[in-house]
């Protein structure tokens, strides 16, 4: 099987700075991978990249799903970063993910609404149908989002953060519908901060600013990379646990403490912990 994506000396920049210097990666298809790095390493951007959304300054990035026009690629952001004041119903939402088939104004077919239908009951919020964004939790509002995704025809299903600050049973959703992703054939990449969320992965992409390291998480999670990637953040490797001084994502007044949490894989599937 081919890889999903393929970068080649890839560079990724902004006007006023680069992202993620050149770096060559491949991440596999029909796999979970976790993009993971400290704040500002240049996790969605390369999110973006692989979407579609930022072309590379140079070098190149081949996205098996976005080939010959396909563009089978499902780009799920994080909530915390759409209004949730918009004046749209949770199904309306859901529903926008067929418009990159229908149209904006073209009419939706009994396909159109079955994926809608799946994609609310896979993330279970069917319950939620008839109401608006600003009434709902912020683990509500990731399931809706994440089920827009589902509803969209896609290969790739690109999740920017899916598991940060949400509820138990909202993660729990959003690892099952991981795990089903991998049974119906999709690769799944998503962005994360939390190393035990990457050392459950199929894949891992390490960044700092360019990719430090890529593959096995046993392979890339190594005190020598997390070191190189985290530098002074990095306070604490042990046998169970890390500690890191990211201050995007405190949860503590002095550090965020990673514990065991699990994406389901094809392979070794367990039970879920929320961070303490």
């Amino acid at each position: 099987m081919s890889d999903a994506v393929t970068g080649e000396k890839v560079v990724l920049s902004y006007p006023s700075r680069t992202a993620v210097a050149e770096s060559t990666f491949s991440i596999p298809s029909g796999k979970v991978t976790v993009v993971i790095g400290p704040n500002g390493s240049g996790k969605s951007t390369l999110l973006s990249a692989i979407a579609g959304l930022i072309t590379p300054t140079s070098g190149t990035l081949d996205v098996a799903a976005r080939n010959d026009d396909a563009r089978r690629i499902s780009y799920v952001m994080q909530a915390t970063k759409v209004n949730d004041a918009l004046p749209v119903t949770v199904r309306e939402v859901v529903t926008m993910g067929r418009y990159t088939t229908a149209g904006r104004y073209g009419r939706l077919d009994d396909d159109d609404r079955s994926a809608v239908a799946e994609a609310m009951q896979r993330t279970g919020i069917v319950d939620l149908g008839d109401r608006h964004l600003n009434q709902l939790s912020g683990g509500q509002r990731q399931r809706v989002f994440v089920a827009q995704g589902l509803a969209q025809d896609h290969d790739l299903l690109l999740l920017d953060e899916p598991l940060t600050g949400i509820d138990l049973p909202t993660a729990q959703a959003i690892d099952a519908v991981i795990h089903d992703e991998l049974h119906r054939g999709c690769t799944v990449i998503l962005t994360t901060h939390d190393l035990s969320e990457a050392r459950v992965a199929d894949h891992v992409v390490l960044l700092a600013g360019r990719v430090v390291a890529a593959g096995p998480p046993e392979e890339v999670l190594t005190a020598e990379h997390l070191n190189e990637a985290y530098g002074p953040a990095l306070l604490h490797l042990g046998d169970e646990e890390v500690f890191i001084e990211d201050h995007a994502h405190m949860n503590t007044d002095s550090h965020h403490r990673h514990r065991e949490r699990t994406i389901h894989t094809e392979h070794d599937p367990v039970d879920l912990h929320a961070d303490d």
